[in-house]
């Protein structure tokens, strides 16, 4: 279908509400289609997948394979077994991390921008492990090829839910590659809001979570190259993560199912591949074109208002759906909490999950606006009033 951002809310009976929700980088709404492919799974067929030969068992089965198609087609992937459901990014990272094959002394590389899901893991790992993690500084070239030699394996997020910047992951894992070093990519903020070929791309790994892009809470995805994911060993073992079990050994099972331990989140997976088919039909080039031109209207006005910082760049086009913001002299959890209970206008305020850069900078938070394809310049416009109001009241 075209972009039509008033039909496109009428999927989203939340949006009848007297609301403005500007929160999408942490949690994105969710359109009917999918909360119907989650009901259909609990009111026709529920059962559990890859175990049950009856009538449940095979339907479940069915659509899980169908969803995993989709999400490979979504993100143009060689093959959907490539594909791995996990329960959102942080557990997809942590899976690479612990599975990948290490040696004492090894190097990973990060940068100065991460989300704690894609630093914490590596710390915990060098401290155990004796390996070296080091940090590049994000969006700068020349200190990633610095910093890249040597390394054992780069993971570096694509774009910033800090300030909505965005790195040339191709560039990136190009010049990894020419290291010698395997790339993850942390895709968990430009999944939804970018088209992402991974053939393309040619990244070794990618995350993204479901919750951001329209899909349920619980899912996420982990892709992998199929080479890549056979070097990896379990991560959580048990049940469907292995053919053949005795009393002193166990044969694994093929790659995708051995990373997928018990029984699954089968509605969100099913509610996740309606996801992704709503965002397709959309079209990933229309909602970022209507995300920048939503963030330049409210930069532009936001930029009015005295006191007020705006992290990252300038530019609301190298900033897709995102703002962060401080105002001079007010607590950003007082401004979102003064537009929540005045104005019904819910935006994030704190450290966004990288308390690291924040601590480094020595910026006290900040308060963030994330925009989707449901959200309209009349609610810009609301956002900046309400907000100017909220100022007259906190200073």
């Amino acid at each position: 279908m075209g972009f039509d951002v008033q039909k496109i809310r009428q999927d989203f009976a939340v949006l009848k509400k007297d609301i403005v929700y500007f929160d999408s980088s942490c949690v994105s709404l969710k359109p009917i289609q999918v909360i119907n492919a989650m009901n259909e799974y609990y009111a026709e067929f529920p059962g559990c997948g890859n175990r049950s030969n009856h009538k449940f068992g095979r339907e479940v089965t069915e659509r899980v394979e169908l969803a995993r198609r989709k999400v490979g087609k979504f993100l143009s992937t060689k093959r959907s077994e490539e594909i791995i459901f996990t329960k959102n990014s942080t557990e997809g990272l942590n899976l690479v991390a612990n599975s990948f094959k290490f040696s004492k002394g090894d190097k990973i590389l990060i940068s100065d921008k991460e989300h704690n899901s894609n630093l914490i893991p590596w710390q915990i790992l060098a401290k155990n492990k004796g390996l070296i993690l080091d940090t590049y500084k994000f969006g700068d070239l020349e200190s990633f090829k610095q910093h890249a030699k040597n390394a054992k394996l780069i993971s570096f997020v694509h774009t910033s839910n800090l300030d909505g910047s965005t790195q040339d992951a191709k560039e990136l894992i190009k010049i990894s590659h020419d290291f010698g070093a395997k790339v993850l990519v942390d895709g968990a903020q430009s999944a939804p809001h970018k088209e992402i070929n991974l053939r393309k791309l040619d990244a070794d790994f990618f995350v993204a979570s479901g919750h951001k892009m329209l899909g349920p809470s619980g899912t996420g995805i982990l892709y992998g190259k199929k080479e890549e994911l056979e070097k990896l060993s379990l991560f959580v073992a048990g049940g469907e993560t292995v053919k053949d079990s005795t009393y002193k050994n166990f044969v694994v099972e093929d790659i995708p199912y051995r990373f997928e331990a018990g029984l699954q989140n089968y509605a969100g997976i099913i509610g996740l591949g309606a996801a992704t088919d709503y965002l397709q039909k959309v079209g990933l080039s229309n909602i970022e074109k209507h995300e920048i031109n939503l963030n330049k209207k409210l930069t532009e006005s936001l930029l009015k208002i005295k006191g007020v910082n705006i992290l990252g760049p300038t530019s609301s086009e190298k900033r897709g759906g995102i703002t962060s913001f401080n105002i001079n002299g007010i607590d950003p959890h007082d401004i979102a909490l003064q537009l929540d209970s005045s104005a019904n206008i819910m935006i994030r305020s704190g450290y966004h999950c990288c308390h690291s850069w924040f601590n480094a900078n020595k910026v006290p938070g900040s308060a963030r606006a994330s925009l989707y394809l449901y959200n309209t310049e009349e609610e810009v416009r609301l956002f900046i009033k309400s907000l100017e109001t909220a100022l007259k009241i906190l200073k």
